[in-house]
């Protein structure tokens, strides 16, 4: 959890984001900035919007009003190409390429999006996938993994990107139980070597341990952000309170 830098690298500055013609608010003049450096987990309640609210950093979602800025670049239409080089996504669903091996998956981003040289990216996709724990299936199909598998891809693809941040969007939801240790090790790892992440998670233990700062989205806000013992031991919003005593009625 290293935590040198704590220049801002993502800054929602009145952020507005509705669906049903405004009745269900995801982010209600949303202002808040995400450190580089950090792993900043994003819980709340399901339907709170918290996918929504990091899928629109990459301009997967658009923004009603307000704007987003990466390291001061401001996202939208025009530069979505250049913001999704520099911040990597891990989705719930892999989204990993059926027809293409492990090795190819990891390499494609590199090679077509940054132009880096085959030889070159395939060098860093195998650190990568040592990393993770399967450069042993890099000339593997997606349909011969299992779950855990597709999702240690996913992330060794992320890096290969060599993002400035990476977005996690429940990166544990799809798997069975099992296998949700072994993802979940990888990504403390990450969080232990500095990189920026946000990560929307139910995994209340990974944010406890893993995490620099914990916000709770509701209402189209952060009700409450903390450090983990904060967050988890001393919760000031009712809301929050429940929350966490849900999360310890369950353990």
């Amino acid at each position: 959890m290293a935590n040198e830098d704590k220049k801002v690298l993502v800054q929602f500055n009145h952020v507005n984001k509705a669906f049903l013609d405004g009745k269900i608010k995801i982010m209600d003049d949303f202002t808040y900035g995400f450190n580089r450096g950090e792993t900043h987990v994003i819980c709340g309640r399901s339907g709170a919007g918290k996918s929504t609210l990091i899928r629109c950093i990459n301009h997967l979602e658009t923004i009603d009003s307000g704007e987003i800025l990466v390291d001061g670049e401001e996202v939208r239409k025009t530069t979505v190409h250049d913001i999704r080089k520099r911040i990597a996504m891990v989705f719930q669903d892999f989204n990993l390429f059926p027809h293409m091996t492990v090795l190819e998956n990891v390499t494609f981003g590199p090679i077509h999006s940054l132009k880096i040289d085959k030889a070159e990216t395939e060098k860093t996709a195998m650190e990568y996938l040592n990393m993770v724990g399967m450069a042993d299936r890099a000339d593997a199909k997606p349909y011969q993994l299992s779950g855990g598998q597709k999702q240690r891809v996913a992330i060794a693809r992320a890096l290969n990107m060599h993002p400035e941040m990476i977005l996690f969007d429940e990166p544990t939801s799809a798997l069975d139980p099992e296998m949700v240790g072994e993802v979940l090790q990888i990504m403390a790892k990450l969080s232990e070597r500095g990189m920026s992440m946000i990560v929307v998670t139910h995994e209340m233990s990974f944010a406890r341990e893993a995490a620099d700062k914990i916000s709770f989205l509701e209402n189209g806000k952060f009700i409450e952000t903390a450090e983990p013992d904060e967050f988890f031991d001393h919760p000031k919003h009712p809301s929050v309170q429940k929350f966490i005593q849900q999360v310890y009625a369950g353990l």
